[in-house]
């Protein structure tokens, strides 16, 4: 046994775990039951070392006695070495909520289709080099065990675990770093233009590979956010350069006629065909989108170091297993996670969603749920034996007028501020509080950053949220609309008709909402039309300039945003949220060879944030550009915010080990912060 060379609550004097640690057993540490082991570097987790220090023992480890069984059904995996080869020489050690958990069960989740309300299961299996601890504020050890900044923010080291392996038992290294963003993000045969957050001001970083287990990025100049970023984001800092690799010109001379071997057009083709064009992990795999060929494939997907890995994936829905190699262990030495498998099914009818949830047939969710389903799902909570809690959100429903429409009419009005403006005050958002989410939410007006910051004063918080039909009136009479036909409905200043199409996603917003501002829009003389459409269909026609306004919930903590620019420069978002602006995205990724070039407020915007990015937080200069920033958000109006209200998390009451949220959005990643590979089914 281990000597404890510690003072105070450290001490192996304290008896409520003496016996078990002089047994070379540990104590079953939880956060609701610490048995008297202090707190480790970090909240809620230790190093392995630290751990058995601190706990005065020596971990012994175990598996999922089911684990061989499900290995066998990730196609490509060989036989399971024993459980000291599988795990990392330190793996994380996880304290539990409140109990340590029991193997086995399958948990049952439901998406609206592939790519779409898919981040509520991805956030739970999730990894990236750190995340965000529930508190919401600090940031912890995840695949890296630490990180190191130099003096001026420009270099940032994380160092690996040693001995961490892929999910097929393939070494996981910092060339894997290297490899993703060298060969992945970099290379425009796989991505077109880089994401914004892989750029420092517009520039690349460079990935120093030190060691096999120390990486180091260097960048350009200062950006103290970059750690938030990947302690936030779906994209993940790493990608299996032994598995991918073999497709890439780059790495292999023979990626063409290999990948012509399975059946590919080229290497590229088969990185597409794995990775996508993006780093959002559920773009279909070869199971869903190359099914003649899947056959010959030496893997379905490629290797990950997530909680669970796909076994299965069709249109009707995927199946996950156990990750056999994952890197974390509960207190008592359990390899996570303790749940076997996770089954997802896709269903685009949000009353059917809603009747499965009622029904009692889906352990979690809450992507997609909005306040307006929560008295049917509060009503039945005891018949379903499930809970449903309000949880306050950071984002709101936006309405976004498109800005570089295809219609040159409606791009001239859309792109005139007093339109916006008198579209803005059209609104009754104290009626839509009311009536749409009962009296629970807070108007407020959108200024890219949720909640703002001290830094922004009431003014532009509350700019053009109050409600003023004769003034939005006012503001059209100006602008030269008027009722030319007698129908009660204004036209176009150039006296073409105008009737504005709301096309609507109940992923982004609700029914009710969408309806009631359209009846407060028309009631200034301002013609729409309301129609639902699939998640797939709104983004394709946002993505395609085809929409008229864009509404999506948005909101984005300064946490955030301090590692991502991609809220402030056009189309200020990416794929999956609110967007506007297409054309003036299009001139700045093609560096003013195409698209329509954006207004000079805009351009100031996107150069005052690269600048925000690269100032200490906090600080008075700080501070000074980002209330500049908000103030120029808010007054252009780009985004009309609503109101800002609670949304409902369901779970299913068998589910253990799973905290009440602190927020309610995507903000930090979903249920990233709260420990996925912890949960348990007692059942």
């Amino acid at each position: 046994m281990k000597r404890i060379l510690l003072s105070g609550v450290a001490l192996m004097a304290l008896t409520g775990f003496a016996q078990a640690a002089q047994n070379g057993g540990c104590p079953a540490v939880t956060v609701a039951d610490m048995q008297g082991v202090a707190a480790g570097a970090y909240p809620q987790q230790y190093e392995l070392a630290e751990f058995e220090e601190l706990a005065g023992c020596d971990l012994t480890f175990s598996a999922n006695p089911d684990i061989a069984t499900l290995n066998a059904k990730i196609r490509g995996n060989g036989d399971l070495p024993p459980l000291a080869e599988r795990l990392p020489e330190e793996p994380l050690v996880v304290a539990p909520y409140d109990s340590i958990g029991k193997y086995g069960g399958t948990f049952d989740m439901l998406s609206n289709a592939t790519e779409s309300g898919t981040s509520d299961l991805l956030s739970v299996r999730h990894v990236n080099f750190v995340r965000y601890s529930d508190d919401l504020q600090t940031i912890v050890p995840n695949v890296a065990k630490g990180w190191e900044w130099n003096d001026d923010f420009t270099q940032l080291t994380f160092f690996l675990r040693e001995g961490q392996k892929w999910s097929d038992g393939s070494p996981f290294t910092a060339e894997d770093v290297k490899f993703w963003y060298d060969n992945l993000l970099m290379d425009t045969n796989v991505k077109a233009t880089p994401p914004g957050y892989a750029l420092v001001a517009g520039e690349r970083m460079q990935v120093v590979v030190i060691d096999e287990h120390t990486v180091r990025f260097d960048l350009p100049s200062p950006k103290p956010g970059l750690l938030s970023q990947f302690a936030t984001s779906f994209a993940q800092g790493f990608q299996p350069k032994a598995f991918l690799g073999q497709f890439h010109p780059n790495i292999n001379p023979d990626a063409d006629a290999y990948a012509q071997s399975l059946g590919f057009e080229n290497g590229y083709a088969a990185i597409a065909a794995y990775y996508g064009n993006s780093d959002w992990t559920d773009t279909p795999t070869p199971m869903l989108s190359q099914p003649e060929i899947v056959a010959g494939l030496p893997k379905d997907v490629m290797p990950t170091l997530e909680a669970f890995i796909t076994v299965s994936d069709t249109t009707e829905g995927r199946r996950y297993v156990a990750n056999p190699y994952f890197f974390q262990v509960d207190t008592a030495g359990n390899q996570l996670p303790y749940i076997s498998e996770q089954s997802e099914i896709f269903i685009s009818e949000n009353e059917v969603r809603i009747l499965k949830l009622v029904n009692g047939e889906v352990d979690y969710k809450l992507q997609s749920l909005s306040l307006p389903s929560a008295p049917l799902l509060l009503e039945n909570q005891e018949k379903g034996d499930y809970t449903v809690e309000l949880i306050p959100s950071i984002g709101m429903v936006t309405f976004a007028f498109n800005v570089t429409s295809q219609d040159l009419g409606k791009r001239e009005l859309f792109g005139d501020i007093k339109f916006r403006k008198a579209m803005s005050i059209a609104m009754n958002r104290d009626e839509l509080n009311e009536v749409v989410y009962f009296g629970l939410g807070e108007p407020r007006q959108y200024v890219g950053f949720s909640p703002a910051p001290e830094f922004i004063d009431a003014e532009t918080r509350n700019f053009a949220i109050g409600f003023d039909p004769d003034g939005a009136m006012a503001l059209l009479d100006e602008i030269g609309m008027v009722d030319t036909d007698g129908d009660g409905f204004r036209e176009l200043p150039n006296g073409e008709k105008l009737v504005i199409n709301l096309q609507f996603s109940t992923q982004g917003t609700s029914s009710q909402l969408v309806e009631l501002v359209g009846q407060q829009w028309a009631n200034v003389g301002v013609q729409s039309t309301v129609k639902e459409v699939t998640d797939d269909e709104y983004r394709s026609a946002q993505s395609s300039n085809q929409l008229d306004v864009g509404m999506w919930n948005k909101g984005m903590p300064l946490a955030v945003t301090l590692g991502n620019p991609k809220l402030w420069t056009p189309p200020f978002d990416d794929y999956f949220s609110a967007r506007t602006g297409m054309l003036w995205g299009e001139w700045v990724d093609s560096n003013g060879a195409a698209g329509v070039e954006p207004p000079a407020y805009v351009k100031q915007i996107d150069e005052d944030i690269n600048t925000f990015l690269g100032l200490p937080a906090g600080s008075p200069e700080s501070d000074a550009l980002g209330a500049k920033l908000a103030k120029a958000m808010s007054d252009s109006l780009l985004f009309i915010g609503t109101v800002n209200a609670p949304g409902p998390v369901y779970r299913r009451n068998a589910v253990k080990n799973l905290p009440v949220f602190k927020t309610w959005g995507f903000e930090f990643y979903r249920t990233y912060p709260y420990r996925g590979p912890q949960w348990y089914l007692d059942e």
